[in-house]
């Protein structure tokens, strides 16, 4: 039995990816987690902000901004309350790893000036990484900002990162575009080698008894699978690059629901918080019980079998499907 697939050029045992959390943090973790059948591991993302703490100086885009990115819940914490390790200290850490385990590393980068992320990307690069994912998340508050300029942040930061950098670039999007598949066309011709779908952005909360917006960051259900995986189905055939499912993933049943619909890889947080990283060779293990039960040799012959355009009908994946899914409650 073939578990094997590809992403961003790069050929893995199987399509099970630990996605950006603070386990890449730690040598020991990464190592159990590769030993238990992790294929490759994203590490935690290395923020801009968090290197320079000049916030007050990032481009004309974020001045009149209040939130830039999903792993920065709805704003910047001020310069004392960075917790990540200094740039350095990642760098150092990818190295190690390199070193350390035999499953790609992949950097995740979280900037806005276009200065800043072509010198972090050439460092992550330099530091060993396998190839790197962009995590972006830009909130337009300003009334005058258009949804074009928006688009437009994100395809410049690609194609700004791509002309620093060699190794492979994945791209980590929010749905929340008006036309998310002209969107993802758009970054595959700009050059993005991989899209991963999609970025959760941690809402803010409010404390009643102090009344200051406070962070409140809840781990993903399996419910929110559903999202990625209409949009996977979508765009797989379509573009050129890589797809990777992340958000809801949690068990053996969602890794396959993704593959079906034409993911390359699925990516895993959430499960290894609440449950611990033995998860990860149980969701292998019922991987490789289902296809052997419904006569699967391989991932590559599952891949994109019911994706849009395989499908006999594929309005299950439009509209269609709303108006279905109302009326079958009872």
């Amino acid at each position: 039995m073939d578990l094997s697939t590809t992403y961003l050029g790069l050929k893995l045992r199987n399509p099970l990816v630990l996605s950006a959390s603070p386990i890449s943090a730690e040598v020991d973790k990464v190592k159990k987690a590769e030993d238990l059948g992790a294929a490759a591991v994203v590490m935690y993302s290395l923020f801009e902000e968090q290197i320079n703490h000049e916030i007050n100086e990032i481009d004309h885009f974020l001045t009149s901004s209040e939130a830039s990115s999903a792993e920065a819940l709805s704003y910047f914490p001020e310069p004392a309350e960075f917790k990540n390790l200094h740039a350095e200290e990642y760098l150092e850490l990818i190295t190690r790893l390199k070193k350390s385990v035999k499953i790609p590393i992949i950097g995740s980068l979280n900037g806005v000036s276009a200065g800043g992320w072509m010198n972090y990307a050439k460092k992550i690069e330099q530091a060993g990484a396998d190839a790197l994912e962009l995590n972006i998340y830009y909130i337009a508050t300003d009334m005058e900002m258009t949804s074009t300029k928006v688009e437009e942040l994100y395809i410049e930061n690609v194609k700004t990162v791509k002309k620093a950098v060699k190794i492979p670039v994945a791209i980590k999007l929010s749905p929340y575009f008006s036309a998310f598949a002209n969107m993802a066309k758009k970054l595959d011709k700009a050059g993005a080698d991989g899209l991963v779908l999609f970025n959760r952005f941690y809402q803010p909360d409010i404390d009643l008894k102090t009344l200051e917006v406070v962070p409140n960051l809840q781990l993903s259900t399996p419910h929110e699978m559903r999202l990625p995986l209409r949009w996977i189905a979508v765009l797989y055939g379509q573009i050129k690059a890589s797809l990777a499912a992340t958000t809801g993933i949690h068990t053996a049943e969602d890794v396959i629901k993704m593959i079906m619909v034409g993911a390359d890889v699925t990516m895993l947080t959430s499960v290894l918080l609440k449950h611990g990283l033995t998860k990860i060779s149980e969701i292998v293990a019922g991987i490789k019980k289902w296809m052997e039960e419904n006569e699967y040799e391989s991932v590559k012959q599952m891949k994109g079998s019911m994706s849009y355009k395989s499908i006999a009908e594929p309005a299950a994946y439009e509209r269609a499907n709303y108006i279905k899914t109302l009326q079958s409650f009872k």
